[in-house]
């Protein structure tokens, strides 16, 4: 399973990206993907349009809530990561990626660098 960040989804969406080729590999290789609550409803902030929510919404097989446990670990990244301003949604989605096992994929990995020694994992 591989979570999807806010910012790889987004560039996912743009044909020829790198995060479209790597979205497009691990469909073919029939990899399971995720996005948590959180990372969906920033998401949906947009600007998107109606058929690349559509387009969002199929390619994404678990949409996953975020949990009291998931909003404790949350806290403890951000806390332990430097208390930056601006990253605490970051610090959700990898909370929750880290509840499932699961590696982060970002678009934008220096967000979530600070996270590998607190145990974040991503992909790209």
């Amino acid at each position: 399973m591989i979570h999807l960040d806010t910012s790889f989804l987004i560039r996912a969406l743009m044909r020829g990206t790198p995060e479209d080729q790597a979205l497009r590999r691990w469909i073919a290789n029939g990899e399971s993907l995720a996005v948590c609550s959180i990372g969906w409803a920033e998401f949906q902030c947009g600007p998107l349009t109606s058929s690349e929510l559509a387009v969002a919404g199929a390619i994404i097989g678990r949409h996953r809530d975020f949990t009291k446990d998931d909003a404790e670990s949350a806290a403890r990244l951000f806390n332990e990561s430097g208390r930056r301003r601006g990253s605490l949604i970051d610090c959700m989605i990898a909370a929750a990626a880290q509840a499932d096992g699961a590696p982060v994929a970002t678009a934008n990995t220096a967000d979530f660098l600070r996270l590998s020694e607190l145990g974040v994992t991503t992909t790209r």
